[in-house]
């Protein structure tokens, strides 16, 4: 089948399927005599494995890295220990470090902020409705005085240069 048609079988774009190859993901397919790519069924199912990986937050460079297993991954991602790029100490497990430390870090961030503001930490924030009491809850009704008029005055034509219209 032609890219288009492998793209939309397997949930992407031929974009996509022109990166993938271009990072590592996919092998070069087979051409056809005037060029164009050809791809079969086990082209596909990999790709949808990679398209798998990538949901649970690995990244390219991540899946690039068990490239060579991928095939094996095919139809289903196998149980934590088993073969490809599950096992012990391998990709998976150092980007679910990485995801858990990004936890950690915007949940104390969060927490920060909510203490600052004066709400609770809780992950649902507050009441509907509620402000927090540094926050206005009303907008002024008039602009103040201050404020420059949003168009500049037009120039007196003795102060133009010659040729220059108004």
């Amino acid at each position: 089948m032609r890219i288009g048609e492998a793209a939309a079988a397997a949930g992407t774009t031929p974009r996509a399927l022109r990166f993938y190859e271009q990072r590592g993901l996919l092998p070069p397919p087979a051409r056809t005599g005037t060029g164009q790519r050809e791809y079969g069924p086990a082209d596909v199912a990999r790709v949808r494995v990679v398209r798998e990986l990538l949901s649970y937050g690995l990244t390219v460079e991540d899946v690039a890295g068990c490239a060579d297993r991928l095939d094996a991954l095919a139809g289903l991602v196998p149980p934590y220990g088993g073969p490809g790029c599950s096992s012990p100490g391998g990709v998976a497990e150092r980007r679910l470090a990485t995801l858990d430390a990004e936890i950690a870090r915007l949940t104390l961030l969060r927490d920060r902020l909510a203490g600052r503001l004066g709400t609770t930490g809780s992950p649902a924030g507050p009441a509907p409705g509620a402000m927090p009491a540094a926050v206005p809850t009303s907008v002024p009704t008039s602009v103040p005085a201050a404020v420059p008029a949003a168009v500049p005055a037009p120039v007196p034509a003795a102060a133009r240069p010659a040729g220059v219209a108004r």
